[in-house]
């Protein structure tokens, strides 16, 4: 009975251990590289939490329609070993963003660089100027 309860228990935490791993994806599965984007707006909200940070900015369309789009960066942890605070982004700054699209056609992009109105500049994982702040 002992080996049995083992076994069972083995392959719960086997199967547990595979969630996240599945949940995970791949840049070109869900991202165009050939498809780039540029855009401006005003950041609406930061989320620091795993597997990647986001961060969602307003933008206003050509027709003047605001759309939120939701722009993936990497890990948290990726972010604080390379420099990154975070608070480095806040709702409500002015940010024009670089990156690639997302294949399923959403307001969704895999950020390439960021830079803020005061010249402070951040790529997907990276610091990529130390201005001091303000």
């Amino acid at each position: 009975m002992k080996t049995i309860l083992a076994v069972l228990v083995a392959g719960v935490v086997a199967d547990a251990s595979v969630v996240p791993a599945m949940a995970h994806h791949s840049f070109a599965a869900q991202y165009d590289s050939d498809d780039p984007v540029e855009l401006e707006g005003v950041i609406t909200r930061v989320e620091w939490k795993n597997p990647h940070a986001h961060f969602y900015v307003d933008v206003a369309g050509d027709d003047g329609a605001i759309a939120n789009w939701d722009m993936e960066l990497a890990s948290p942890n990726m972010l604080t070993r390379n420099g990154w605070k975070r608070d480095a982004l806040k709702e409500g700054d002015r940010v024009l963003v670089a990156g690639s699209r997302a294949k399923d056609g959403t307001h969704t992009a895999a950020t390439t660089l960021i830079t803020l109105d005061d010249g402070r500049q951040y790529s997907f994982i990276a610091v990529v100027d130390d201005v001091p702040d303000r």
